[in-house]
């Protein structure tokens, strides 16, 4: 939200520079972007001069120029070669001197240099109003005053304004912020603590009077629950021309276009007050009525933009006695808008219900000023008023006239909205006492208005612009932002608990498969988990009674959430392909969203992504595409990181892939993964080959054995490793010498290895040869070489006896 400091001194008579004021502004919550410079004129006519026109003779050597001398106010008279036919002998006139800086519409910067046009020097440039940003004629040189002295200064002739220009990052609840005398309002009980008294200067609205009543209106309204408040007024033999300049400039300070006079002062005042207004031309409202109320599903509405629309049995609309004119709160329609022949007008202010107001631009895709101020919620006492300053803002600068009473129509006073606040909590929460003095001064100057005190708290009135204090905690918090949150005091001692935490929680097995990902070339992408609902539509998996729809959603192409983490992969993998980056790798934790006929369900999972080449062009490593086979290892590394338990594979069916495989555990389906369908792919422009795995995490998790790792002392003692070379039978196997071998020798044998095999034709027939290292070692002395021979031998005769071994 833009705010102009200049415009902010209207109702704050402070001197503080920007620095300062931007700071202060900060510290109340009302958080200060950046500080933009604003000049009515862009370079603020810097370097141009009065001059007067000494001698003005044709140019020897060019029939359409003239060659002038200028008086600019110093010793040196300048020679300026000039192409304008109005420019004369004696005129006062703009002059941009060497160095300066003109602006050209568009914003492009040229500089005035020294030069010679047809071969007479030009010392610098007689200005027409359109090189000067002032204008848009180009038919001449301006005519300045006779009465100017030469060498004055442009900017101070034309009484060009520089303001600054406050970006604040305005916060969803402070809706009572959303207008300079709002954040005036603010700021005045920010100095106010700061032992600073200034006066909040309200616009007056006492001269508010009716010229005549010769054009009344009859209106009503037919739903008050969606339209509490509403006023308004009609004004008459008003002319339609261009705003004044103080008025331009103030909307252009914060970025409006100024369009009209009558239109201009409907957005001053919104921008003024809050308070957003619409103004309809009285001569085309039909039967002259005008009638709040909804209209049939699928009627057909053009708005101000050209757009026809159709519109929700919900939507509420400003009706003449035929038609609909107006979006309630939210846009204007074309038939009724504000044009250069409009003579009279009706001028609507009014509350209208938040919740509807949201709907309603949401299911449009519409985003106002006045939606924008509607939907978090206006003070709904301010309707009256800002309509009377709107009149008569529109009365000055039209030279219209006020032709009836004010329409109010509010049959439901809003009660004052009462909070007790106790001051132990107070306490509780900021966890540092504040004068109760203090308390009762911050409160006031935030016009809460104390109703009663006791020796606990204090009973509350809370304004009614402050829609978003509803809580006894909301009013501690006021307190505190402008008591200032860098006045409360830090302890040096902290107190904090550790609380043990399981290695197998979610996040930690997320941690440890993301590191171990990384490390193979993987990067973390975090897509958004509303999606368009159109997707449903590419796989045939997705099923459209399974969707979650947002009812209120941002857009149309984020309204739906997602139910598969596949195609926001592919959006991500689109868009970086589209940017020369086309060897990726990808992992994303995520959940997908299910709509069920009972229950709603948010699913856990790891996705992979892969596609291009494995790794980078060198000369000593050449290409290598990612295949399937690469994809199905890293795969199964990371279930063997997880440490799930045995595993197997069976074909995987759909349209998803062209060719997959499931994993499965226990019967239960743990991962889906292999080549995306190219017809898929191809909806999001891929035309490479793009590997996919979707890891039911949910269920993975709870596969993960919660096994308790054991430590045990690096042996003192050596180890001692001993071979047999076995002549054995064929259909005799390695398991069975392993298991003979810890059978005959349990206490000091520690391994038993196969470390080759032979077979062949010099060996009997029906025989092979199997070479077997046995490690032993005791823990509490070193082995001797008698109670190594006595192992071996005793494995050697059970061999032997039991399975016809033979040493070799």
């Amino acid at each position: 939200m833009k705010i102009s400091y200049n415009w902010l001194k209207q109702f704050l008579n402070i001197d503080w520079d920007s620095k300062q004021t931007a700071e202060l502004l900060t510290d109340l919550g009302l958080e200060v972007e950046g500080v933009a410079p604003y000049e009515t004129v862009k370079g603020a006519l810097k370097g141009i001069v009065v001059g007067h026109v000494l001698t003005c003779d044709k140019h020897p050597n060019a029939d359409r120029l003239k060659l002038t001398t200028v008086d600019i106010g110093q010793e040196r008279i300048l020679q300026i070669v000039c192409g304008a036919n109005n420019v004369a002998k004696g005129q006062k006139v703009p002059v941009a001197t060497i160095g300066t800086t003109l602006y050209s519409k568009e914003g492009e910067p040229f500089i005035i240099k020294k030069g010679k046009i047809r071969g007479e020097e030009s010392q610098g440039m007689i200005c027409a109003e359109d090189e000067l940003g002032l204008g848009d004629s180009h038919e001449g040189i301006m005519v300045l005053s006779d009465s100017l002295k030469p060498g004055t200064p442009c900017a101070e002739v034309f009484e060009l304004e520089k303001d600054e220009v406050f970006e604040i990052g305005l916060t969803p609840n402070r809706a009572d912020a959303m207008s300079h005398y709002g954040v005036a309002r603010d700021l005045k009980a920010g100095l106010k603590q700061q032992e600073i008294e200034i006066e909040l200067i309200t616009p007056s609205t006492s001269h508010f009077n009716i010229t005549d009543r010769s054009l009344k209106l009859d209106v009503s309204v037919e739903d008050n629950a969606l339209a509490p408040r509403y006023c308004g007024v009609t004004i008459s033999n008003l002319i339609v021309q261009p705003s004044p300049n103080w008025l331009k400039d103030r909307l252009k300070a914060i970025g409006l276009s100024p369009i009209n006079n009558i239109v201009d002062a409907t957005n001053y005042v919104l921008h003024e007050m809050g308070q957003p207004l619409h103004a309809f031309d009285a001569d085309r409202i039909f039967g002259k009525k005008v009638i709040v109320k909804t209209m049939p599903e699928g009627t057909k509405f053009m708005t101000l933009d050209g757009i026809e629309r159709d519109l929700h049995v919900e939507d509420l609309m400003i009706c003449d006695g035929e038609k609909p004119m107006c979006i309630a709160g939210v846009f204007g329609g074309i038939n009724t808008g504000v044009t250069e022949n409009t003579k009279s007008i009706f001028l609507e202010s009014a509350y209208f219900d938040p919740i509807s107001i949201r709907k309603t631009a949401k299911r449009h895709g519409l985003n106002t000023d006045a939606s924008f101020r509607f939907e978090r919620g206006i003070d709904i006492e301010n309707v009256e008023f800002s309509l009377k300053r709107a009149a008569l803002l529109i009365k000055e600068i039209t030279g219209g006239d006020i032709t009836s009473d004010i329409i109010d129509l509010y049959p439901n006073k809003k009660a004052d909205f009462q909070v007790f606040l106790s001051f132990d909590k107070i306490f509780k929460l900021i966890g540092q006492e504040i004068p109760r003095d203090t308390i009762k001064s911050i409160l006031a100057s935030l016009e809460i208005k104390v109703k009663n005190v006791t020796e606990t708290g204090m009973g509350l009135v809370i304004p009614s612009y402050r829609v978003d204090v509803q809580r006894e905690v909301d009013v501690i918090e006021e307190i505190l932002r402008v008591y200032g949150y860098n006045n409360i005091d830090f302890k040096e001692k902290l107190n904090a608990s550790i609380a043990p935490i399981s290695k197998y929680e979610d996040y930690n097995l997320q941690d440890k498969i993301g590191d171990f990902l990384a490390s193979r070339g993987f990067y973390e992408i975090m897509t958004n988990s509303l999606t368009s609902p159109e997707y449903i539509n590419l796989i045939d998996e997705l099923k459209e009674e399974q969707s979650v729809v947002m009812l209120n959603p941002l857009s149309t192409e984020l309204s739906a959430m997602r139910q598969s983490m596949l195609l926001n992969g592919l959006e991500t993998i689109s868009y970086n392909i589209n940017r020369k980056n086309q060897n990726l790798r990808f992992f994303e934790f995520g959940k997908t969203y299910h709509g069920y006929k009972d229950e709603r369900v948010e699913n856990k999972h790891l996705s992979l992504l892969v596609t291009g080449n494995r790794n980078k062009t060198g000369w000593a490593s050449p290409s290598k595409q990612t295949d399937f086979f690469f994809f199905k290892a890293v795969i199964e590394n990371v279930l063997k990181r997880l440490g799930v338990p045995s595993y197997h594979s069976r074909p995987l069916e759909g349209t998803l892939f062209s060719e997959g495989l499931t994993l499965v555990s226990k019967k239960k389906k743990i991962v889906d993964f292999g080549v995306v369908n190219k017809s898929l792919a191809k909806n999001f422009d891929i035309k490479q080959e793009v590997l996919f795995a979707d890891f039911n995490w949910d269920i993975i998790i709870d596969l993960v054995p919660k096994t308790e790792v054991k430590f045990k002392a690096i042996p003192k003692y050596p180890e001692v490793k001993r071979d047999f070379a076995l002549l054995l039978d064929t259909n005799v196997s390695f398991k069975a010498i392993h298991d003979i071998a810890f059978q005959t020798e349990r206490n000091l044998l520690t391994k038993v290895n196969l470390f080759d095999v032979y077979t062949g034709d010099k060996l009997p027939e029906n025989k092979k040869s199997y070479a077997v290292s046995f490690t032993l070692q005791d823990d509490k002395k070193t082995l001797t070489d008698k109670q190594i021979d006595k192992i071996m031998s005793k494995l050697q005769q059970k061999y032997e006896k039991e399975l016809g071994a033979e040493l070799r």
